[in-house]
């Protein structure tokens, strides 16, 4: 993709290459790690670790895909912008294309010819002199704008056909990662489900909190052996769950004025979502109306609740290494053609799916700021 830093080259914008607000820099780059991807997705095939390895291939095409979409923002917004100068600028170039027709029509002899003799024309000689030069310099400007409207234009073109190949190996990624972790059988069991306990927590719970009671209670009962993780150490430092954006903080209200007290993560269709640290799998399927919730234990007297899921993976009891898929979200995959008429309109506009993640700690919900990183956009 060095063709893109030459394209700019063209454009006479090779100043800031190198800067990370050029589109042609986020293109190339997205360009590289959509390659990187699908050759991890060829490797990963016969890696020894394939949850592992389709994981990161995941990820790769999910950052990837982003990079090249915030490059088609930016070359959007270019060429919508020099569109509207051109199209303000229409009489000003009917004007200067009449001037120039003119000049270019004339005879030589009526060019030198003037009412006041040899002194009128050398005069005028004089003055249509000094004119041409600017006539030139507004044809020069013109022409580069038209000529840039044209590459960003065929730029737009070849990120359409990137943007189809990385949506198409992402989904194929996905695919596998999901035979993947069906086929998982490597993973350390803490303690076996009682199906008939979870069954009757599950009818008799009518809250979130409810049945997260519910299930320490069930610890307790069944005397399960306790976790010995600890990453109070982390606080503040774990990577969200998912790419996305944060929606709603804790307690904060919705258009219905509810509160609820966790994060509302906005992300993109069939996003990969992953345990932020080693952790228990307490619970994980269909709950009220959340829609497939996993519960995840990463130390003692903690819970970290997800919901939103459209699949779930991994089984209750297990205990799952950091960067664990726990699942993805649901939606369509969109396609190419309708990602590029929304790559002006903003960052968020494609993200149509909500994650909610609460953490509990000792039976009661905590800030989930006290442990994530927050800001993180992707």
């Amino acid at each position: 993709m060095r063709w893109l830093c030459a394209l700019l080259v063209m454009l006479g914008l090779a100043a800031p290459v190198c800067s990370a607000e050029d589109p042609a820099v986020a293109a190339e780059q997205a360009a590289a790690q959509l390659q990187a991807a699908a050759d991890g997705l060829a490797a990963a095939q016969k890696a020894s670790d394939r949850v592992k390895a389709l994981t990161e291939t995941v990820r790769a095409y999910e950052a990837g895909l982003q990079a090249m979409r915030e490059g088609l923002r930016r070359v959007t917004r270019r060429e919508t912008a020099l569109t509207q100068q051109l199209q303000a600028r229409e009489g000003e170039v009917a004007d200067l294309i009449g001037v120039i027709t003119t000049i270019e029509t004339s005879t030589p002899p009526v060019l030198m010819l003037h009412p006041s003799g040899p002194l009128g024309a050398a005069r005028s000689a004089m003055m249509l002199a000094e004119v041409t030069p600017g006539l030139q310099a507004r044809a020069d400007a013109l022409k580069g704008d038209l000529q840039e409207v044209q590459e960003l234009r065929l730029l737009q073109m070849n990120a359409a056909q990137q943007l189809e190949k990385g949506l198409d190996g992402a989904q194929t990624a996905r695919i596998a990662l999901s035979t993947a972790m069906a086929d998982r059988q490597d993973l350390p069991q803490r303690y076996i489900e009682d199906p008939v306990q979870t069954a009757i927590l599950m009818s008799s719970a009518d809250t979130l909190t409810g049945f997260a009671d519910g299930l320490a209670m069930i610890a307790e009962a069944e005397d399960l052996p306790e976790s010995d993780g600890d990453i109070s150490a982390r606080r503040g430092s774990l990577a969200l769950p998912v790419q996305g954006i944060l929606l709603r903080g804790y307690g904060q209200r919705d258009a219905a004025g509810i509160a609820r007290p966790g994060f509302l993560i906005a992300t993109r269709p069939r996003a990969l979502v992953t345990s932020p640290t080693a952790a228990t799998i307490r619970y994980r399927g269909p709950l009220l109306d959340l829609g497939n919730v996993v519960i995840l234990e990463p130390q003692a007297d903690m819970l970290l609740v997800v919901s939103g899921l459209a699949e779930v993976f991994g089984d209750v009891g297990q205990v799952i290494p950091e960067g664990t898929p726990i699942g993805l979200m649901g939606g369509e995959t969109p396609e190419a053609g309708t990602i590029l008429p929304l790559s002006g309109e903003g960052a968020g506009t494609d993200r149509t799916e909500t994650l909610y993640i609460e953490i509990r700690m000792e039976n009661s919900p905590v800030d989930p700021a006290t442990w994530f990183r927050t800001g993180q956009g992707g």
